[in-house]
């Protein structure tokens, strides 16, 4: 008896993480063009910026190498987010509507799509994760498995920005119009692509209040750990962590609350 909340809770979450995955994997052009998209983007402004890029700090790495972590976050941030745009097309079909109505905790709703969104996240990143060789990235095990535990955190918290954005919205242009104004920012005012040590004061405190600034730094500092200068002027990798880990249990919490309001 004890167990039938718990089955009455996790089962739902379940399901519709479920359903999240076969609903990517069944799109085979969605496959392809959500990695696709970020590797062109990475091999083209590596190439293009490399002869201008200096990492400084204690390595010596190209541009090519440096934007590697940044192009993780940058598969996480898109695919995390895009994801949660099937919470408006549940709801345009009618299914979000059976879902909602039926005797089901709503937290376990808002679990089962951040779960979706995060496992489609990770997934598509760590298929990028085979091209670090090509990047010149050291990869050894404990590293590795450090880098991957952090992009499930901040995989997580971004899915968790996604609900919490897409849950009050019906409209899919408006959703790809507030992302658009979220996404970039948040993407460029990262380190992802260009280190903050050479950024003006006033935009180095917008990155410092940049929640993906420290998943980028995390990404990157579990990937070199040991190798300081490799933070080329980030925040420090335990800093990096705990924000992150913040972040995401943050946004765990509002997009409950959220996705718990009676419309």
């Amino acid at each position: 008896m004890s167990t039938a909340p718990a089955q009455s809770w996790v089962m739902p979450a379940v399901a519709l993480w479920r359903r999240e995955v076969q609903r990517f994997l069944r799109q085979r052009s969605r496959v392809v063009g959500a990695l696709a998209t970020p590797i062109v983007f990475w091999v083209f402004l590596g190439s293009g910026f490399g002869s201008s890029f200096k990492g400084g700090g204690a390595t010596d790495m190209n541009y090519l190498e440096y934007t590697f972590p940044g192009t993780i976050a940058m598969i996480l941030l898109f695919t995390a987010i895009f994801s949660t745009i099937s919470i408006i097309e549940d709801r345009r079909e009618g299914f979000l509507q059976a879902v909602v109505a039926a005797p089901v905790h709503r937290s376990a709703i808002a679990f089962g799509k951040i779960a979706g969104s995060a496992t489609l996240a990770i997934f598509q990143a760590m298929l990028f994760l085979a091209l670090a060789p090509f990047a010149g990235v050291p990869l050894s095990i404990l590293p590795l498995l450090a880098m991957v535990g952090v992009s499930i955190i901040v995989g997580i918290g971004l899915s968790g920005l996604g609900v919490l954005i897409a849950w009050p919205m019906d409209s899919t242009q408006g959703f790809h119009a507030i992302m658009n104004l979220v996404l970039f920012p948040m993407l460029l005012l990262s380190g992802a692509f260009f280190p903050a040590s050479g950024a003006s004061t006033w935009l180095g405190w917008v990155m410092a209040l940049n929640p993906l600034t420290y998943g980028v730094s995390a990404i990157r500092g579990t990937l070199y750990y040991g190798q300081e200068g490799a933070l080329v002027g980030g925040p420090s990798l335990t800093a990096s962590i705990l924000v992150s880990i913040v972040f995401a249990f943050a946004m765990i919490v509002a997009a409950t609350i959220v996705v718990g309001r009676k419309k």
